[in-house]
């Protein structure tokens, strides 16, 4: 005996649809925002009581993206040390300065590691602020 089957009917609700829809234009709109990277920003810290820095030839940079940059340009932080490193040569103790620059609202975990690079490298680093001003 062959039992008869109702056929199974899959409706997509339209209002899904125009879910699915928003959402992907969303994410195109996402990933098509242009980013110009074509230079470092960054807003240094503030503090009271700041001595002016001394001349040095290697700079890092911790953009407000939390990008890190070694002279002005991107690098990684597993490289950074090495490439201190190599750019501090042999220059005596000093003249072994790194000057330091981080956004002021960068999170401890991101500059804690570019300062222990530093260290690793040798490096005398010197972190640059503004001074801060009352108001």
């Amino acid at each position: 005996m062959k039992i008869a089957r109702k056929p199974m009917k899959a409706d997509v609700p339209s209002v899904a649809m125009g879910d699915i829809a928003f959402n992907l234009l969303i994410f195109f709109v996402i990933l098509a925002r242009a980013q110009d990277d074509t230079h470092v920003r960054w807003e240094p810290a503030k503090a009271i009581g700041v001595q002016p820095n001394s001349t040095s030839r290697v700079s890092v940079v911790i953009d407000t993206d939390g990008k890190i940059h070694l002279n002005g340009r991107p690098i990684g932080e597993v490289q950074l040390a090495g490439a201190i490193k190599e750019m501090l040569g042999s220059q005596p103790e000093g003249k072994r300065t790194v000057l330091l620059k981080v956004h002021r609202e960068a999170r401890a975990e991101r500059f804690e590691p570019v300062i222990e690079a530093i260290s690793q490298a040798g490096g005398e680093m010197v972190h640059v602020l503004n001074q801060e001003t009352k108001e």
